[in-house]
């Protein structure tokens, strides 16, 4: 079995030669492997090993803040091309011992309502997790890859950057190419790359909490050996991130590759798709068995009516959870972090105009008594 193995001591600028930091098709592959072959990468977390146990909210500031994420690989799968399907397989995913929940200020769903940092520490064993800044919670094991995809093409490259660009002058959020952190840090990749923050059509940053091991993901292929790499580990993740992090963690993922040739141009395919063939979860937390829900609909705090705004009825649904949970004795702070490593956010309906509806599902299982 093939490995790309790193040492967990070392920030990703330290060992360049395994992995990067940015998107780009000129980024070499590390290892090649058949079809079929299984391939175990070892993945820094998402802060590329920066947030530590001991450390506080005043540590915070003299971090690196245009690393995420430092990505393991690429891996050249053999036979695979442009215009295939690359089905990546999730053998395992192992997590590390140790995992953070960090709010970063102007980052967030509820970033105007959550302006101050805050960094909850996580104890991972026996399936669970578990933190001493959230006495009486334990959350159980949903490991997956926070971010997996492949290399762009040089046309996907250029496209996404103009797009991104131009929704940058019209006001939007976007991270654009930058090389301060990058990894290679110099040359077309610094330069040119695209930063991982949003997911696209390469899969990429998704964090969808459903790809955990025996998942299997399906990304269009638009370089040749398609270049796979994966990084930012998750222990476990509400349905929404809401804070911008989950239960971030180190992690090994094993990976086997099935290349369907001519799938993505034969049937149109642009976007990613994931299935499982089983519970991705255990189903007692996948449904999950015991919960309370608040519902959102697109009501403005002035009591102004929106129509079928399902964005102003998600914040609505999460704050309601949050109220929720300070009326059992959560601070706010410790709620959102709550939120954001364990409620799922759902969408109950899109059709009863005006007031389509969100619901924050919370799984009552996680409070120990």
């Amino acid at each position: 079995m093939q490995s790309i193995e790193i040492d967990r001591s070392k920030r990703l600028k330290e060992e360049p030669q395994k992995g990067h930091n940015r998107w780009h098709p000129d980024i070499p592959p590390i290892i090649e492997v058949d079809p079929g072959e299984e391939v175990v990468l070892e993945c820094r977390d998402a802060s590329d090993c920066q947030v530590k146990r001991g450390m506080t909210v005043d540590d915070m500031p003299g971090l690196d803040t245009k690393v995420a994420h430092p990505l393991t690989g690429p891996v050249y799968v053999k036979g695979a091309a442009p215009g295939d399907l690359l089905e990546v397989e999730y053998v395992e995913v192992a997590p590390e011992p140790y995992g953070w929940t960090r709010n970063r200020p102007g980052a967030g769903f509820l970033r105007d309502l959550f302006p101050d940092p805050y960094l909850v520490h996580w104890d991972i064993a026996d399936g669970w997790a578990t933190s001493a800044q959230l006495p009486g919670v334990r959350i159980v094991n949903g490991s997956f890859m926070g971010t997996a995809g492949l290399a762009p093409s040089r046309a996907q490259l250029e496209e996404w950057t103009r797009r991104e660009s131009e929704l940058a002058r019209r006001g939007g959020f976007v991270a654009p190419p930058d090389p301060e952190d990058a990894v290679p840090s110099s040359g077309p990749v610094a330069g040119e790359g695209l930063r991982t923050l949003p997911p696209r059509e390469n899969c990429g940053n998704v964090d969808s909490k459903q790809l955990t091991t025996g998942s299997r993901l399906l990304i269009p292929v638009g370089v040749d050996g398609a270049l796979y790499s994966a990084g930012d580990g998750h222990f476990a993740q509400g349905d929404g991130e809401c804070c911008i992090t989950a239960i971030e963690m180190g992690a090994t993922a094993t990976v086997r590759f099935t290349v369907h040739k001519g799938e993505a141009a034969r049937k149109n395919i642009r976007w990613p798709r994931y299935a499982h063939p089983g519970y991705f979860l255990p189903p007692e937390w996948a449904a999950p068995r015991n919960f309370i829900a608040t519902m959102g609909m697109p009501v403005r705090d002035d009591g102004g009516q929106e129509g079928e705004d399902l964005t102003l009825a998600a914040r609505n649904a999460l704050i309601n959870m949050i109220d929720l949970l300070q009326e059992r004795g959560w601070s706010r702070y410790q709620a959102y972090i709550i939120c954001s490593v364990a409620v799922d956010l759902k969408i109950s309906n899109v059709v009863d105009l005006p007031n389509v509806t969100v619901s924050a599902f919370l799984p009552e299982d996680i409070f120990q008594g």
